[in-house]
C-alpha cells in the first residue's frame, strides 16, 4: 500500500510517495516534519519512494559529476530528456552508492529508489539529495534558489552569509548570535531565496548540513554576504557584475541544463534588483560581527 506524505517548503508544495513497505517519513525524512502539511493541489513535483537497485543509466549519455554539499553524484540524460542520478554516501575514499533517482525533464515527476542498507544513515543521505536537488530544479523557473549559505535573522531581517565550505560562514552567524543580540539561526547550510510580489524572502528548510536547524519559518531579505577569511575586517558593497559572479556560485544549479539555468539567471537578476550584496573580509572574532552589522543593516 503506498503512504503519501505532503510537504511545504518555501510555500511550494512537494508529495513523497513511499511504495515498499517500510520505507517512512519517520524514518528517512524527520527533518521534514516541520514542512508536513495536509494534501492540496499545485504540487510542485512528486516523488515516488521504492527500495532496490533502481534504473542501469549505462546507456543514457553521461553528464558528469554534481557537487551536492561536498558529495559529488554522477548524473546522466536519457534521449527523450529524462535525467538519471547516482547518488553516493560520502566515504574517506570514494562513495557508497545510496540511491538512484530518475526525473522526467523538468523534475515534476521523479521517481528514487534505495538501495539496501549497508551503511548507517545510508538511505536517509539518498533521498534527502534526492529531494533537495529535485526541489532545487523543479523550482528553478519559479525565482526560487537553493543556496549554499548560513541564513541569521536579526530584527525581522535574514542576513544570508555565503562562502565555499570551511571558510567560516557558520562561525559569522554564530558571533552574531553571540554579540549582537536579537539574533536567531535561520538554517546553516541550504536556505531557499524566493521572490514574492517583487519581495525577496528567505525560508528555512528540511537541509541544513551538519547543524539540525530544520525550521519552517521566513523572513524578508537584509542582505547578502559574500566572506573570505583575512588579517582585517573589512566590508564593502558589490556592484551588479561583482554580485552576480559572487552568488551564482552559492546557488545549486546545472549549467548544462539551459531550462534550469535560465530560470537561475533571470531569479538571481530579480534578487540584485532589490537586495543588496556585500563582500566581508574577516578574522574570526567578535568586531568582524559588529563591523558587518553596522554596514549591511538595514
Amino acid at each position: 500500500m503506498m503512504v503519501c506524505q505532503h510537504y511545504t517548503i518555501a510555500r511550494h508544495q512537494i508529495e513523497v510517495r513511499f511504495a515498499t513497505e517500510g520505507l517512512n517519513a519517520e524514518r528517512l525524512l524527520p527533518s521534514f516534519l516541520p514542512f508536513r502539511r495536509e494534501g492540496g493541489d499545485d504540487v510542485l513535483l512528486c516523488m515516488t519512494v521504492c527500495q532496490g537497485e533502481g534504473p542501469d543509466f549505462s546507456a543514457w549519455k553521461e553528464i558528469g559529476q554534481f557537487d551536492c554539499g561536498g558529495a559529488n553524484h554522477g548524473v546522466w540524460r536519457s534521449d527523450s530528456g529524462a535525467y538519471g542520478f547516482e547518488i553516493s554516501l560520502p566515504e574517506v575514499s570514494g562513495g557508497w552508492l545510496s540511491c538512484r533517482m530518475k526525473a522526467d525533464e523538468d523534475f515534476t515527476h521523479c521517481e528514487a529508489w534505495l538501495l539496501p542498507v549497508e551503511r548507517p544513515g545510508q538511505q536517509q543521505f539518498g533521498l534527502n539529495n534526492a529531494l533537495m536537488m529535485a526541489f532545487a530544479f523543479a523550482a528553478a523557473t519559479q525565482d526560487t534558489l537553493l543556496v549554499h549559505a548560513s541564513v541569521i535573522r536579526k530584527d525581522g531581517f535574514g542576513y544570508l552569509f555565503t562562502a565555499p565550505s570551511g571558510t567560516g560562514k557558520s562561525t559569522h552567524t554564530h558571533l552574531w548570535y553571540k554579540h549582537l543580540g536579537n539574533c536567531d539561526l535561520m538554517n546553516d547550510d541550504n536556505p531557499v531565496i524566493r521572490l514574492v510580489d517583487g519581495q525577496a524572502l528567505v525560508f528555512g528548510s528540511p537541509w541544513s548540513g551538519k547543524t539540525p536547524c530544520y525550521r519552517n519559518i521566513f523572513a524578508p531579505i537584509g542582505a547578502i554576504t559574500q566572506i573570505a577569511q583575512a588579517p582585517v575586517n573589512e566590508v564593502r558593497r558589490l556592484g551588479a557584475v561583482e554580485a552576480f559572479a559572487a552568488l551564482l556560485p552559492a546557488v545549486s544549479s546545472m549549467k548544462w541544463d539551459k531550462r534550469v539555468y535560465s530560470g537561475i539567471c533571470q531569479a538571481l537578476s530579480h534578487l540584485l534588483n532589490t537586495t543588496p550584496v556585500w563582500h566581508l573580509d574577516c578574522l574570526p572574532d567578535a568586531e568582524a560581527a559588529h563591523v558587518c552589522y553596522e554596514a549591511i543593516h538595514r
